[in-house]
């Protein structure tokens, strides 16, 4: 069976300090994502301007413009583009402020790098719904064979085959 795959995803991790920039890019890239890095509000802007990314991760306390302004930004021209605030800003009316201003989640630092890497995981699944790439998670051809994954019906070389549900082993 086919899996899509997160190598296609492309992630704007906005990050001011070094070594979490560091490690976050690493960890992500790990994941099988591409990662593209930016220390200052101005310079994430620039790069959303000129290239195209499936998430945003943003942190709020940026020199020059901090994550709210640029998730402003970003949400002036593009609605659908997750955004993730990951912060040290962790008062309920941050939170709120964070998510008025069109974050899709946020979390705070400290945290748990599992849970971060599922959340990503999550929103990049989200991101892809009612997309060509949702499509292409339910069906793939290989030569001149055909498989549908949702009605579960193959055409190969031989005609129609049906194929049955088959539950991973636990």
């Amino acid at each position: 069976m086919a899996q899509h795959s997160f190598a296609t995803f492309r992630i704007l991790l906005v990050e001011d300090e070094e070594n979490l920039q560091e490690a976050l890019k690493m960890n992500l890239e790990l994941e099988g994502y591409e990662v593209i890095t930016a220390s200052t509000g101005p310079e994430a802007f620039t790069l959303y301007n000129e290239q195209r990314f499936n998430l945003f991760i943003l942190d709020i306390m940026l020199p020059e413009m901090d994550g709210l302004h640029v998730c402003e930004q970003i949400r002036l021209t593009d609605v659908t583009t997750p955004i993730l605030f990951l912060t040290a800003k962790d008062s309920t009316q941050d939170k709120i402020q964070g998510l008025k201003k069109g974050a899709d989640d946020y979390i705070t630092k400290p945290f748990h790098l599992e849970e971060f890497l599922l959340r990503v995981r999550v929103l990049l699944r989200h991101s892809i719904k009612g997309t060509k790439d949702e499509d292409s998670l339910k069906t793939y051809q290989f030569g001149g064979n055909y498989i549908n994954f949702i009605t579960y019906k193959a055409i190969g070389q031989a005609g129609d085959i049906d194929l049955t549900k088959k539950k991973p082993n636990c």
